[in-house]
C-alpha cells in the first residue's frame, strides 16, 4: 500500500489542476448568467485557466494506466459483496473518464470562444450562441464533475457511498479555484498589469462570494455526516471514523482551514473589504483543500500502510513540479492573450 500512498499524491494534484481548469469558465459562465457587471474585467483572466487541460489529461492518462496504484480496490473489484460491480469495472472506467475529459474539454473551448466573439461582434447571433453555451456549462460541470468525483475518491472505497458526495465534492473544488482567482486578480490589480482595470470593491465581490460558497461547503460536509450518524450505518461511517481517527492531524487542520477560519474572518464586514485579510483566507482555503483531497483519497485504506503527505522527497518534487509547469503555462497564455501587461 504504500505505492498507494505515493501515487495519492499524484491523484491530489490531478484533481487541484483540473478543477482550476474547470473553474474559470464555470465562474464566467455562472457570471454571464446572473448579468454580473463585475465580470468583464476578470472573464477573459478566468477563462486562461483552461490551458491547464492538457495538465490535466497527462495526469489523467497516467493514472488510469497505473491501474491498482491508483485505485486499490482494482484487484479486488470482482470479489463477492463489493458494492456497484458494475461502476468498479476497469475498462468502463477508462473508457468513461477519457470520453469525459475530451467531451468536457471541447466544450469549455467552444465556450471561450463564443465568449470572444461575443466581445468583438454585438450582433443578436453572437450574444444569443454565448449565452446559450453558457447556460450548458454549468449542467456540463455538474455531470462530469459527479463522475470524477465517484471515481477518485467516493468508490476510493468500494463498499461506501453517499448520494451527496458528489456535490460536496465539486463545491469544495470551485470554492478553491475562487480562492486562486483572487489571489491572481489581487496581485495584479494592485501592480496594475491587468488590459481591463478592476475596481476596489470587486476584491469585497470575490470574498462575498468565497463566504456564501464555504457556507454552501460546509453545509454539505455535514449534510452527508448527519445521515449516516444519525441513521446508524455503522459500514459508511467506518470511512469516517478512519479519517477522523488515523487521520486526525489531516482532517481538523482542513476543516480548520476551509470552514472555521474562512467563516470567523469573512464573516466580519471589516475583514471583506480589506484585500489581504481576504488573501489570508484565500490561503487557508487553497492549503485547506489540497489536505482535504489527500484525506478522502489516501483515507480509503488504513493510515498505517502508507506514509503522511510531504514526508517523502517525491511528494514535494511532484507537487512543486507541476506548480513550476502550471504557472509557466499560465503565464504564456496571460501574455500571448494580451491578459496581462508585460513588466515595465
Amino acid at each position: 500500500m504504500e505505492n498507494f500512498g505515493s501515487w495519492s499524491i499524484l491523484t491530489t494534484n490531478f484533481l487541484i489542476i483540473l478543477y482550476l481548469a474547470l473553474g474559470g469558465v464555470t465562474l464566467a459562465s455562472v457570471l454571464q448568467l446572473v448579468n454580473a457587471k463585475w465580470r468583464f474585467p476578470i472573464r477573459r483572466l478566468a477563462v486562461s485557466f483552461a490551458i491547464l487541460f492538457p495538465v490535466a489529461g497527462i495526469l489523467l492518462i497516467i493514472l488510469l494506466v497505473n491501474g491498482e496504484h491508483t485505485f486499490q480496490w482494482l484487484p479486488h473489484a470482482h470479489e463477492a459483496g463489493n458494492h456497484l460491480p458494475g461502476w468498479h469495472n476497469y475498462l468502463f472506467l477508462f473508457c468513461r473518464e477519457i470520453l469525459g475529459f475530451v467531451t468536457v474539454g471541447l466544450l469549455y473551448v467552444l465556450f471561450i470562444k463564443y465568449q470572444h466573439e461575443s466581445e468583438i461582434d454585438d450582433s443578436y447571433r453572437a450574444q444569443r450562441r454565448f449565452r446559450n453555451i453558457a447556460l450548458l456549462i454549468p449542467f456540463i460541470y455538474f455531470s462530469y464533475a459527479s463522475m470524477v468525483a465517484w471515481d477518485f475518491e467516493m468508490t476510493m472505497s468500494p463498499g461506501w457511498h453517499s448520494s451527496i458526495y458528489a456535490p460536496y465534492h465539486f463545491q469544495s473544488n470551485f470554492v478553491c479555484f475562487l480562492a486562486v482567482m483572487y489571489l491572481v486578480v489581487l496581485y495584479f490589480g494592485k501592480s496594475g498589469r491587468l488590459t481591463k482595470p478592476i475596481e476596489p470593491k470587486l476584491y469585497n465581490y470575490f470574498a462575498q462570494f468565497m463566504l456564501a460558497m464555504t457556507i454552501l461547503w460546509t453545509y454539505l460536509y455535514f449534510a452527508q455526516y448527519l445521515i449516516m450518524w444519525y441513521g446508524r450505518l455503522p459500514h459508511e461511517m467506518d470511512r469516517y471514523h478512519n479519517m477522523m481517527t488515523g487521520f486526525a492531524p489531516l482532517w481538523w487542520t482542513f476543516l480548520s482551514m476551509k470552514f472555521i477560519f474562512p467563516f470567523v474572518t469573512l464573516a466580519f464586514t471589516p475583514n471583506r473589504h480589506n484585500p489581504a485579510v481576504i488573501a489570508l483566507v484565500a490561503c487557508s482555503i487553497i492549503i485547506g483543500t489540497w489536505i482535504e483531497r489527500y484525506t478522502w483519497i489516501a483515507g480509503s485504506v488504513k493510515p498505517s500502510e502508507y506514509h503522511m503527505p510531504m514526508t517523502a522527497a517525491s511528494d514535494w518534487i511532484i507537487t512543486i513540479g507541476l506548480f513550476v509547469i502550471s504557472l509557466a503555462l499560465l503565464r504564456w497564455t496571460w501574455s500571448k492573450f494580451d491578459i496581462v501587461k508585460a513588466r515595465a
